[in-house]
């Protein structure tokens, strides 16, 4: 198993825009129903107004990373680019 996560660190009072750009992308709905998903869901920091939490598992890095080639991840890469200044991944294998 494999889980990453993963923190968007949006621009200054654009953590609730991003969020519902990611929701209108459909990231988290296709990303469940990917093959090898285990979770996907997103999380709001309490002490970081401008931080997202991304936590997703998967049974493999060879799953995740066939995730990371879909067409909905690379739509999210311009999503990303629009609201954050920063993404910080933490990984872990279990």
């Amino acid at each position: 198993m494999l889980t990453w996560n993963v923190t968007y660190h949006c621009k200054p009072g654009q953590r609730e825009d991003f969020y519902q750009a990611l929701c209108a992308l459909g990231v988290r709905e296709n990303s469940i129903h990917e093959e090898g998903n285990v979770k996907y869901d997103y999380f709001f920091a309490a002490e970081a107004p401008d931080d997202l939490l991304l936590v997703e598992t998967w049974t493999s890095p060879a799953l995740q990373k066939a995730h990371c080639e879909t067409e909905v991840f690379a739509k999210l890469q311009t999503l990303k680019a629009q609201f954050c200044g920063s993404v910080t991944i933490d990984k872990f294998d279990h």
